[in-house]
Order: structure tokens, then sequence, then C-alpha cells
């Protein structure tokens, strides 16, 4: 019996050390760390599901063309206020990342390379009437969700999540998101909307638009550019645009690779560019991340089977946290949620922490243990 009594004592103090370890490993990083990107709306029970695993804040995208069909014309919040107040009711942070031109503001235009199948506008609504047009959308959108916003006054019973910071585009060196990337007019666009949230909320702060970090058109010997990597294009937008060291409070990158041990190199360089300029202080946002669970195939090097989707994880998670305090990471954001249909991307099928019909991976265990939840 004293044998049995001895064996449940350690065995509790086990439990408690594994409990007290997985408490300290959520304590250990800043606050709302632990992130999730979406590729489609989720449930409110889904939702809650994410808030008990950990999840402290979404990334979502307010989509320009989305919100204002035409020009000086009304704008539609609808799409955008269905998210915030879900995403708020389960005591999550928003992280709204602003993208996208309407074809009024600016002319849309065949991806480079991508067999006419994909479309991005040809450039940043930077100057113009596509400049005035996108800093009347980002102002409304601070007077709609920040401090005092009119979403909130209109959702009392809600509590009060006024988003604070933004993130301005979504990989802007790349093909994708805008056809002809260039840092010089990120950098007026970054200015622009500097301008416009801050004369709404003084106290709001800027993040910038995640960069994908080894893009493989960077390679190519075109002009105008199809890519750069991201280390190439945060040179170019400090040498290009002047003061612009105050227009932003956080850098943002994508650093996806086919092996989680290549993000110290990628995150390594991308930090020495900011002691270059003398802007090392400025934290850094890793705000897409993910490898898929599909099993390996072809030349998809981000397909690594449901173990080494695990793998992975684990691999990058624990070196976010090893050199958090050395390169200054404030959030991560696993993309994504839940798998994509087919043809979404060459990995959005298989990169969610969920199957369809909201089935947990082994990866989601993963992901919890981490962030100090429970699954």
């Amino acid at each position: 019996m004293r044998r049995k009594i001895r064996a449940l004592t350690a065995a509790l103090a086990v439990s408690a050390a594994a409990s007290a370890s997985i408490a300290s490993s959520a304590q250990a990083v800043p606050s709302k760390f632990w992130g999730v990107v979406p590729q489609a709306q989720p449930t409110p029970g889904q939702l809650e599901r994410l808030k008990r695993g950990g999840v402290d804040s979404m990334r979502i995208p307010v989509v320009w063309p989305l919100v204002q069909a035409s020009p000086g014309g009304a704008f539609d919040w609808s799409g955008v206020d269905s998210q915030v107040e879900d995403i708020a009711r389960a005591g999550i942070e928003v992280l709204p990342f602003l993208s996208g031109a309407p074809e009024w503001a600016v002319p849309s235009v065949f991806v480079p390379g991508s067999h006419r199948t994909a479309r991005a506008p040809r450039n940043l609504p930077a100057s113009g009437a596509a400049a005035s047009g996108w800093s009347a959308f980002v102002s409304a959108a601070v007077v709609r969700y920040g401090p005092g916003g009119t979403f909130w006054s209109e959702h009392p019973e809600l509590p009060a999540r006024p988003i604070r910071i933004w993130q301005i585009w979504n990989e802007a060196n790349f093909k994708y998101f805008v056809a002809r990337p260039s840092p010089a007019e990120y950098g007026k666009l970054l200015k622009l909307s500097f301008s416009a949230i801050r004369a709404v909320d003084p106290g709001a702060q800027l993040v910038l638009g995640g960069l994908f970090a080894r893009p493989g058109e960077a390679t190519f010997k075109v002009k105008p550019p199809q890519a750069y990597f991201a280390t190439d294009f945060l040179d170019k937008l400090y040498r290009t645009t002047p003061g612009v060291k105050s227009k932003f409070a956080g850098v943002a990158l994508h650093p996806y690779t086919s092996e989680f041990q290549q993000l110290e190199p990628d995150i390594e360089e991308f930090r020495a560019v900011l002691r270059r300029h003398h802007d090392s202080s400025k934290g850094l946002w890793i705000t897409e991340l993910g490898w898929s669970s599909m099993p390996r195939a072809g030349h998809d090097a981000f397909a690594k089977g449901p173990k080494g989707q695990v793998t992975q994880l684990k691999g990058a998670f624990g070196l976010f946290k090893r050199w958090q305090a050395k390169w200054r990471l404030k959030r991560i954001y696993w993309f994504s949620i839940e798998d994509a249909p087919r043809g979404v991307c060459n990995f959005c099928e298989g990169t969610g922490l969920f199957k369809p019909g909201f089935i947990p991976k082994k990866s989601w265990a993963a992901y919890v243990r981490f962030a100090g939840g429970r699954p």
C-alpha cells in the first residue's frame, strides 16, 4: 500500500510539473503571441474551441474592393462586421491586414507566369485618385473598428476589443498581391496609411505587410521585377523612403520554407537589415507560417504528411520560443485553421490544423501544447 501511495504521489508530482511546464511555456512569450489565419470564416463554436486551445489572435483580411464597390460610394462593412463580432465574442483579438484595390481605383492585370489564371492590382494605390480612395478606406476602417468605433457602439453586448494594430497590405514583395512590386511605392502607401490611421486614432500602431521570405521569382532576370527577397525589399524600403522608420512599429515576415531549420538563417538575415538601418528595436511578427499534411508528392516542398506537419510545427515553434527575445518576436500566426478546398494554392488544402468538418489533426494537439491551452 505504501508503495502504491508513493507511486501515486510521484505520478501526481510529475503531472503537476508537466502542467506547470505548459503554463510557464505559455507565459514565457509576450501576450497574444499565439495566432492563426483562417481560410474560411470559423463558426462561433469553432472559435470557442480555438480560444480554449490557446489561440490569442486571428489575422483576417479587410479587402478594399469588397468594402467599396464604386468610387466615392458607401462602405459596406457587413462581411467584416460578421467576422469581428464572432471573434470578439470568443475573446480573441483581431489583427486585420488592409489590402486590395477595386478596378475603378487600380486596374488588375494577369499575374506574370500564372497562365492567365490569377489577377492582381497592376500597382499599389499610392498615387493620384487611387491614393485618395485608399486613405478614405483606411480612415473609415479605423472609424468603424478603432477606439470608440461605430461597430462597438452598435454592439454594446460585446466585450469591447477595439483594433489598435493595423497591418498594411500582404506580401507586397510578391507578384500575386501586386503585379509590379515596388519598395518605393510601398513606402508611399505606408506613409498614406500612417497619416490616415493616426488622424483617427493617434495611439494606433502599424505593422508592415508580411513579406514572403524567398519567392523563387526574385531570381528571375526580368524587368520590372516580379518579386523581391524579403531582405532586399526591406532594405530598399528604407533606402527609398526617407523617414519611414517613424511610420511603423513592427516588421512582418512569411518565412515559408521546406524545412524548419531554414527559419533561423532567414530570420537572422531579416533582422540584420534592421540593424544596418539602425532600427533593430522593431519587433518581428510572423504573420504566416505553415506546412501541409498532404502526402509528399512531386515538387511540393511544403507537403510533409501528417507526421511531417507535426515535426515542422514543433521545430518551428521550438525555435520561436528559444529565440523569442533575441529576435524580438511579438506574434506568430499559423496558416491555417482548416484545410481549404483543392486548388486554392499549392499547399492550402493540407495546411490546416483541422481537416474539413473541423476534425483536429495531430498538429492541433501540438499547437495547443505550445500555446498552453486545452484541445
